[in-house]
């Protein structure tokens, strides 16, 4: 017997990151220099989360995953303020 399946409009929980950047407090660009410098420490398919609270982030990372031909998932509000940014690493 198969376990029941969700309905297929429910979305799909996020996948969990292999790394987490924290870049809570650093202004514009030094998120996105963080994410540049250290992507390259997960292999290729994993997924890094940047942790940021610059509303320049918001741009910022999807601009710069569209860019570097990187995959950018999705941005969650984080509790209090500022955002947490999935990108998975595309090569």
């Amino acid at each position: 017997m198969t376990p029941p399946q969700p309905p297929a409009d429910t979305p799909a929980a996020p996948p969990t990151p292999t790394l987490m950047i924290d870049a809570l407090g650093r202004k514009c660009p030094i998120p996105i220099i963080m994410l540049a410098e250290r992507i390259r420490e997960v292999p290729v398919g994993h997924v890094v989360s940047v942790l940021a609270d610059d509303p320049a982030a918001q741009t910022d990372v999807p601009a710069w995953c569209m860019l570097k031909s990187q995959e950018f998932i999705e941005a969650a509000d984080l509790p209090g303020d500022g955002w947490a940014f999935l990108v998975r690493r595309s090569y």
